[in-house]
């Protein structure tokens, strides 16, 4: 979970080949409508968000044996809601400076994500709170060593499905079980 730019996808995919799980962007359960909203700069509301949700909980759903799925996941409802179709869901944040995140974005091409909408993930973001399955990571690390973190709280807590959302980092910050 985290903010657009922090390094989900790259980070998701080598998690989801280092297990051997299938592996989902969340950024490909979008409408159009979503992706042509932020593309002109405009933070999505919740209800914007309600469609892309429940296509993300139905890919949990379906894979409840094992994935990972990288996603936003900014507020606690949203988890509660994704957890609603994975119990077993276990959140990795990948946690870290705005500067940084905002120079990743503004350095990428072909995403539709501004660096003018930075700056409103962060306000909108709800870190995991202690009560959540998760672990929290620096997204300033190699992503090698953000892989062997989660990897190394998935052998703690026998999780089958990961949730990875904004940013790629290696170092756990803090850890929650």
């Amino acid at each position: 979970m985290g903010v657009s730019g922090s390094g989900k996808s790259t980070t998701g995919a080598a998690l989801a080949r280092r297990l051997g799980v299938p592996f989902a962007d969340a950024d490909e359960f979008h409408p159009a409508s979503n992706v042509a909203k932020m593309s002109a700069g405009v933070p999505l509301d919740d209800a914007d968000r309600e469609p892309w949700l429940a296509a993300i909980a139905g890919w949990l759903a379906l894979h409840a044996d094992g994935g990972v799925v990288i996603c936003s996941a900014l507020k606690r409802a949203f988890r509660d809601r994704l957890r609603a179709a994975a119990p077993a869901a276990y959140f990795v944040h990948l946690s870290g400076d705005s500067a940084v995140v905002s120079a990743r974005v503004a350095a990428r091409t072909g995403h539709f994500m501004p660096v003018a909408l930075v700056d409103s993930q962060f306000a909108a973001l709800e870190p995991l709170e202690p009560d959540e399955h998760g672990l929290v990571l620096d997204l300033d690390q190699p992503v090698d060593a953000i892989v062997g973190a989660c990897l190394t709280a998935a052998d703690r807590t026998a999780v089958g499905t990961a949730v990875v959302g904004t940013a790629l980092a290696g170092t756990a910050e803090g850890t929650r079980t």
